[in-house]
């Protein structure tokens, strides 16, 4: 995604300078959509198969028309369809949140709740709380209970009150008998029933939030939220929920909530005199708890600016989009797949699974589903999309389609049948395609490819995740790179790109790794790793002679001039030695520790259809070598938490 802009950093220098003197900006500031997942209560109650389709569909519908509902008013309570397949559907918004952090929060929730298994298992019901938001589906009209109560949750946090338990005890059962008679009080002005406020004694502080759902009336509420207390008191915590089909009541040790709302009523007022020395105590220390919030509020602030900016960009995407001939039904995609059921699951990536799915004309495809969870999806989604859309190349897997409207966003590819290098390298049962000729057919057409990105397509591109599970194989054995979540666009001018390290490791160049500078040469180095797998049959992972890396070998191997040692015994001297000596070379060139004697990926491929194997350079050595650096070595490839990119490796090929 886009960095911090100049300007926008301007205006957070400004608003934290104003905030000394403004303090009305702070609660701005502080704004927040409160996604995290509180519970998900699943039914136990399954549709029959004639029943699970129309079900499914008519909850496609409600969670469409239940969109523009909670964006205009912050609820929705609907049902869709008829007789057994009718599906009761609400969702609400906490009252405090704002409008954008409302849409955020239940968008969230939409995907959020598909984990009651609908597809896989036809779950007719669930609950989902989000600590800003709340969904709900059934097949039963539970808009019309009775009872509000007997369904709730207890969710108590894990601190302790510590050596103020009984001050903070009796300050959080006080705030949420208070909390539930305001509560209980309908706003006339928007018919909500909802309070916030906090009890502080003892200089022990407790906040507090109780709100109804909007189908409760005034009795409801009262028996629901009633109940609510008498539950959270069990809590020895310093946070409580109660989550109920009714009712939603909370208190912290923290603020949690914003109190820029119309509804909010006022903190609940201490008992008792002042005390003069507290007053002393806290005047002598306003002057650094103000620096502290300037801080906090430049550096919160800082990210808002952030977040919206990236809101900003997807409205223009989703616009962009829309009107496009990529844009595709999400109901045809989920039909394709035959609800995405678990038959037609080619793989699993970081950042979703991949099916095989058949549109309405008979094409077969690969499709690709992207969760609203973080900010990579936001940026996975816009390289996919918004980048490689317009590149064509018979050496990148092509983008077909998307959808963005649905619950989940969808990429559509076209369908790679004979899977990725990985499935047919470095297996113990080898496949019978790979001979030299389709080896050698792979190594060029890779080297085509990234030919391309670098310098023959309109926008200078740097893949930064090349290596086996990335190179995907059609039919004929033509290789297609794939999986271009982590590309980056390189401007002509810039010498480099600062960036954050993405990638596998293994196939990252040491320079990119350590200093964070990005250039094509990175993606050049993976292609020599990804050379030396292809011919050797070997992993870049893989720990030979006395944990020595593989490049160590190949290197050992060159200078005593055996290079055809490391070819894949499996070939069994079925390939021309001078060749298969002189793509290993070409490896050990591309990863060679300075980035700017790595060679060109068109000077690659100019070496790979050359005949003339004395123009080659000499490589010089490749990084990690000595004792001590192949101890480092080993401990990174050791290390799964630095593996930063997605795992992809059956993304399009036959399950």
């Amino acid at each position: 995604m886009p960095s911090s802009s100049s300007p926008s950093f301007l205006v957070v220098l400004l608003s934290c300078y104003h905030a000394l003197t403004i303090i009305v900006i702070i609660p701005c500031a502080l704004a927040d959509p409160r996604t995290t997942e509180a519970a998900l209560l699943c039914s136990n109650k399954i549709a029959a198969p004639p029943v699970r389709r129309n079900f499914i569909s008519n909850f496609w519908d409600a969670l469409s028309s239940m969109t523009p509902l909670v964006s205009n008013q912050q609820f929705a309570a609907l049902h869709k369809g008829s007789q057994n397949a009718t599906v009761y559907a609400f969702s609400q918004c906490i009252k405090d949140l704002s409008k954008p952090d409302c849409d955020v929060c239940f968008s969230q929730s939409k995907t959020n709740i598909l984990k009651c298994s609908l597809f896989q298992r036809g779950t007719i019901g669930g609950r989902l709380f989000l600590d800003g938001c709340y969904i709900r589906y059934d097949h039963s009209n539970f808009f019309n209970e009775s009872s509000v109560s007997g369904e709730d949750k207890t969710v108590c946090g894990t601190k302790d009150f510590g050596g103020d338990r009984s001050v903070y005890k009796a300050n959080a059962m006080e705030l949420v008998r208070k909390l539930s008679l305001e509560a209980q009080k309908k706003n006339n002005s928007d018919m909500f029933f909802f309070s916030v406020g906090s009890v502080n004694h003892g200089n022990v502080s407790v906040y507090g939030l109780a709100q109804c759902w909007k189908f409760v009336n005034e009795s409801g509420c009262k028996t629901c939220l009633d109940e609510a207390v008498n539950r959270i008191q069990s809590c020895a915590s310093k946070e409580g929920r109660v989550l109920s089909v009714g009712c939603y009541l909370r208190y912290s040790n923290n603020k949690f909530y914003n109190d820029n709302s119309s509804s909010v009523v006022a903190p609940f007022r201490n008992r008792g005199h002042i005390n003069l020395p507290i007053i002393v105590a806290a005047s002598s220390s306003t002057l650094a708890l103000l620096l502290i919030i300037v801080t906090v509020s430049f550096f919160v602030r800082m990210n808002i600016l952030k977040q919206r900016r990236e809101r900003r960009q997807f409205g223009a995407l989703l616009e962009t989009v829309n009107q496009s001939k990529l844009n595709m039904s999400y109901e045809v995609l989920e039909q394709a797949t035959n609800y995405f059921n678990d038959s037609n699951k080619l793989g699993e990536g970081g950042t979703g699974p991949v099916y095989k799915g058949v549109l309405p004309d008979g094409k077969t495809v690969a499709i690709k589903r992207l969760s609203f969870i973080t900010t990579q999806w936001a940026d996975h989604f816009f390289n996919e999309v918004n980048l490689i859309s317009g590149i064509q190349h018979k050496n990148l897997v092509k983008l077909l389609g998307c959808s963005i409207t649905g619950p989940e966003s969808l990429l559509v590819y076209e369908y790679v049948p004979n899977g990725s290098l990985s499935d047919h390298l470095c297996v113990r049962k080898k496949s019978e395609g790979l001979n030299w000729e389709v080896r050698h057919k792979i190594m060029l057409g890779t080297a085509e490819g990234l030919s391309y990105l670098h310098e023959e397509s309109q926008m200078r591109i740097i893949h930064r995740d090349i290596k086996l599970g990335n190179v995907l194989l059609d039919e004929n054995f033509t290789p297609k790179i794939a999986d271009f979540g982590l590309v980056r666009l390189f401007p002509e001018e810039n010498s480099h790109l600062s960036t954050t390290i993405a990638g596998t490791l293994g196939y990252m160049a040491p320079k990119y790794v350590i200093l964070g500078k990005l250039t094509e040469k990175a993606d050049v180095y993976s292609f020599g790793v990804l050379v030396i797998e292809i011919v050797s049959d070997k992993k870049i992972r893989s720990i030979l002679q006395n944990s020595i890396s593989i490049l160590h070998v190949v290197w050992n191997l060159y200078e005593t001039k055996k290079l055809c040692e490391i070819v894949d015994p499996s070939l069994e001297g079925n390939y021309p030695a001078e060749e298969a000596c002189k793509f290993l070379k070409i490896g050990l060139l591309c990863a060679q520790a300075s980035p700017e004697l790595r060679p060109s990926m068109s000077k690659v491929v100019k070496m790979i259809k050359g005949n003339n194997h004395e123009q080659i350079a000499e490589p010089t050595q490749p990084p990690f070598l000595n004792h001590c650096s192949a101890e480092f070595s080993r401990s990174i490839l050791d290390t799964e938490p630095l593996y930063i990119s997605n795992q992809s490796s059956k993304y399009f090929s036959a399950a």
